[in-house]
């Protein structure tokens, strides 16, 4: 039973909701249901056990299969009552239970009867039911129901008939394709409903067939379409055809473009908003297409409705990233929304202004700000924090105000990502801004005085390790750093010696104190403390005099560690411990990319090592093994790297090949893993015959045959190619397998002694220069690149022609490099026209190679980039250069 509303106090502070159905128990909700069978039935009591029972199924509760039935039959019976309320919640209970296939029967001709009755909401909600429990069998039964509701003068009606025409979609979609006339002639509907729920079916038909999609579209943007919701749906149909189609190359002109201006002066708010915003979402949209849709939207920005104005401004905002010049006109209203009640306006007006405002704004904005974040809540500071950010990199000038705004806001209080959010934006600018680094250490010494978060801690610390002693007036840091030992937890005080002893490694006239400091850390409580502190005792060395610090010792404590650390883990566990020391040479650089996807028929998947094994070093563990088995390529030294398989035969033929590349400094062998899929032969002999007329650097320089491959067994073949020593040699392969097949018979498993010679074509197979490099990351790629030095920079531009966009340009230099990328600068923002990528690999040879990629968009779609490259080897940085002006 319910229980009664309890009275609130006058004075109570949090208002709390209170539901009527607070409390009720499942067990004494089935003991009313016992309601439906009485012979006098009271519609309003009947209704509200139905409720009670709809509201358990929304929490969650669940009936078992006997409780269910039960309450399923007991409200069959309610069929029998003529309340129009009560019968409407008999359908809701119905279509919750979802009864089996054996009890829809019992309800399917009462729910026919209703589906042809007089009554207009006893056929919409029997249309609704009927659809939802129903199978395939009965849906062929009462299609020619659903057909005629689709087209019926009554809107409730057709509109029931064409959202269960979408559900059905998902489950018969060969029943419901067939309703096209009926569904196309409700487009042209009167009543608004009907029209939106008959083109959202209409499109969904259509959907995977773009030319009848273009025709659709074509035909409704004439303006045959009244109902607003129906007109936003169009408009997002309209531009996805855009999307697909593209710019007219002859004319310049976009298709449709009209029609979606056409839309924002349409009478309804939500199409020209639709309209707007479909408009600013357009790839490469120009600044003459924007501007009507901006237009639209500034008047929105000063409506007395919430909702448009946080519309509008939200759209606006992601306008500002990609074209912040076109916003700009709207700078005045967004001003006067930064005293908006809603936070949430308030903030995308106040980050828009700072992506959209020019250096002389930048104080008074600064000054509205202020005022602003003691009210909005952490989420949207974070994300005003961020804009900040964004706006000092554009006007670097500007460091000061900016720089002490976030010190300021910092020490206010706030939770650990909103903290970590201003600590990175910090961290950024000193990074980028040569004269903010002195303030800014010194703003993060200041805020781990008093800081309630480990992990900042930390990170603070060990950037103070890196930039701190880069700095003037190094020492005056010390004194934050110590403070930390005495004051913190075991975590912060290790990060703490760790930075200090990178001061003394740095800094020489610092080292007596340094190691003063040190030696009192030695009796520290914690174990991690008391080691790390005698380590740098130790390899600092000295003594604590003022001398220089070993070079080894600098790389040993700012070195990155190039080395996966999935590998290293993988690495640890398989060692066995042994008077032989663990060798962190032995560790695999290289970083595995995901196996290729299976082919559909598992029979005729190369298995053993065809396939690339489990895990991260097994890969080249077990293909290191198998080469050094073979004693023909026992002297071709140590292999630096195998290629992925690359299959050569297509899915469902009778022999599945693939082939990997391994490579050598002076060698490329090539494995074919090869699979008869054939139950009646048995191939003895098997070679592939190799065609190098297209590789004229390379030279064949043996060839091992496989002697026999029966059905179903994997085997390899090999062929190896002389190539000139540390070149990055590239050239097209073709691969015919030969071999002897012997018919067999199936019932004995022997093989006839006589065979055939035969030939099978294969694939052609190509060396690329991304085969020569392996993809090896780092931990922090500013480090590593300043390590290598300017030495054997290379800089140079290339056009790269037209693309579709920069991330398929960036994929495309990515590919032909195979390097790894870092960061996560592989991603390219929506709508960017400039984007930089890092990538780190290893050439061969072992020679570490760094590389920043500046792409910019130059003209409609010419895609312009500048290609940076730092090696430890001269020719390698040309070659990478060499590389991508081929490619």
């Amino acid at each position: 039973m319910a229980q009664p509303l309890v009275k609130k106090d006058d004075d109570r502070d949090d208002e709390a909701e209170y539901s009527p159905f607070l409390g009720i128990e499942k067990g004494a909700v089935l003991q009313e249901a016992r309601v439906f069978n009485d012979p006098q039935l009271d519609a309003r009591r009947c209704s509200q056990v139905i409720t009670k029972l709809l509201y358990l199924l929304n929490q969650g509760e669940t009936f078992t299969k006997v409780e269910a039935t039960e309450v399923f039959f007991a409200v069959t019976k309610l069929f029998q009552s003529r309340d129009i309320g009560l019968r409407r919640m008999v359908y809701l209970m119905i279509k919750e239970l979802s009864p089996s296939a054996d009890e829809v029967i019992i309800v399917t001709s009462s729910l026919m009867k209703d589906m042809n009755s007089k009554t207009d909401m006893y056929r919409a909600n029997a249309i609704r039911v009927l659809c939802r429990i129903t199978d395939g069998t009965l849906l062929t039964q009462i299609e020619r129901y659903l057909k005629q509701a689709i087209v019926d003068k009554n809107p409730v009606v057709a509109s029931a008939a064409l959202v269960s025409g979408i559900h059905l979609l998902q489950t018969n979609p060969e029943i419901v394709k067939r309703w096209s006339n009926e569904v196309q002639e409700a487009v042209q509907s009167r009543a608004a409903l009907v029209q939106f729920h008959a083109l959202g079916l209409l499109h969904q038909i259509r959907q995977n067939d773009r030319l009848a999609v273009s025709k659709l579209v074509t035909s409704l943007t004439r303006g045959t379409v009244r109902s607003p919701l129906a007109q936003c749906l169009l408009i997002r149909y309209t531009t996805q055809v855009i999307r697909e189609s593209g710019i007219n190359t002859q004319t310049g002109d976009r298709p449709f473009y009209d029609f979606l201006e056409s839309c924002l002066r349409h009478k309804a708010e939500m199409v020209i908003f639709e309209a707007a915003r479909a408009i600013t979402e357009l790839n490469g949209v120009t600044s003459r297409e924007l501007t009507p849709a901006i237009t639209v939207l500034q008047l929105f920005l000063s409506s007395s409705k919430p909702v448009l104005r946080f519309a509008a401004v939200r759209t606006l905002n992601k306008v500002a990233m990609t074209h912040p010049m076109a916003v700009t006109n709207c700078n005045i209203d967004m001003e006067s929304l930064i005293s908006d009640q809603n936070r949430s306006i308030a903030t995308l007006a106040i980050t828009t202004l700072l992506k959209t405002g020019n250096e002389s704004s930048v104080d008074r904005l600064m000054k509205q700000i202020t005022n602003f974040m003691s009210d909005i809540a952490d989420e949207f500071k974070i994300v005003v924090v961020e804009a900040i950010r964004s706006l000092c990199l554009k006007f670097p000038l500007k460091y000061r105000s900016l720089m002490n705004f976030l010190s300021n806001i910092l020490r206010e209080e706030g939770g650990f990502e909103y903290k970590k959010a201003i600590v990175d934006s910090i961290v950024i600018l000193i990074r980028d801004i040569p004269d903010a680094k002195e303030s800014g250490l010194l703003h993060l010494c200041e805020f781990i005085e008093d800081c309630e978060f480990t992990y900042l801690s930390t990170q603070i610390l060990h950037f103070l390790g890196i930039e701190g002693p880069k700095t003037a007036d190094p020492s005056k840091y010390i004194r934050y750093i110590y403070n930390r030992v005495h004051l913190e937890n075991a975590t912060v005080r290790a990060a703490a010696v760790s930075t200090m002893a990178k001061f003394g490694a740095m800094v020489d006239s610092l080292k007596p104190r340094i190691f003063v400091l040190l030696r009192r850390c030695v009796y520290d409580s914690d174990d991690e403390v008391r080691d790390r502190a005698t380590l740098y005792l130790n390899t600092l060395g000295g003594d604590g005099a003022v001398v220089e610090t070993n070079k080894d010792v600098k790389e040993f404590l700012f070195g990155s560690l190039d080395i996966p650390l999935g590998n290293l883990e993988t690495s640890l566990k398989h060692y066995e411990p042994s008077e032989e020391r663990f060798d962190i040479n032995s560790v695999p650089k290289e970083i595995k990319s995901q196996p290729l996807a299976e082919k559909k028929t598992s029979g005729k998947k190369p298995t053993g090592l065809g396939a690339p094994p489990s895990g991260p070093v097994s890969t080249v563990d077990a293909y290191e093994k198998l080469l050094s088995s073979i004693p023909e390529f026992s002297d071709f030294g140590k292999l630096f790297k195998s290629s992925a398989p690359v299959e050569l035969t297509e899915a469902e033929t009778e022999y599945a090949v693939n082939a990997v590349k391994h490579i050598f400094d002076r060698h490329v062998v090539f494995q074919y893993n090869c699979t008869n899929t054939i139950p009646e032969q048995l191939l003895e002999h098997v070679t592939v015959i190799v065609d190098a007329s297209e590789a004229e650097e390379f030279s064949e320089a043996l060839t091992k045959p496989l002697r026999s491959l029966p059905y179903d067994s994997p085997g390899q073949t090999f062929v190896a190619f002389e190539k000139p020593d540390g070149v990055p040699a590239v050239g097209k392969f073709s691969n015919t397998l030969r071999f002897i097949v012997k018919e067999v018979d199936t019932s004995t498993g022997e093989a006839e002694d006589d065979g055939v010679e035969d030939e099978y074509q294969l694939e052609d197979l190509d060396v690329v220069a991304a085969d020569y490099m392996m993809k090896v990351g780092v931990s922090n790629f500013r480090n590593a690149w300043e390590s290598i030095g300017e030495d054997f920079e290379r800089v140079d531009e290339y056009g790269l022609g037209p693309r579709e966009s920069l991330t398929e340009a960036v994929s495309a230099v990515i590919s032909l490099l195979g390097m790894q990328p870092c960061e996560g600068t592989e991603v390219v923002p929506n709508n960017s026209r400039s984007h930089t990528c890092l990538l780190s690999g290893l050439f061969i040879g072992n020679v570490k190679v760094l590389v920043r990629l500046q792409f910019g968009i130059d003209g409609p779609k010419e895609v312009a980039m500048k290609l940076i490259v730092r090696s430890e080897d001269e020719s390698v940085s040309d070659m990478i250069h060499e590389i991508v002006a081929s490619g």
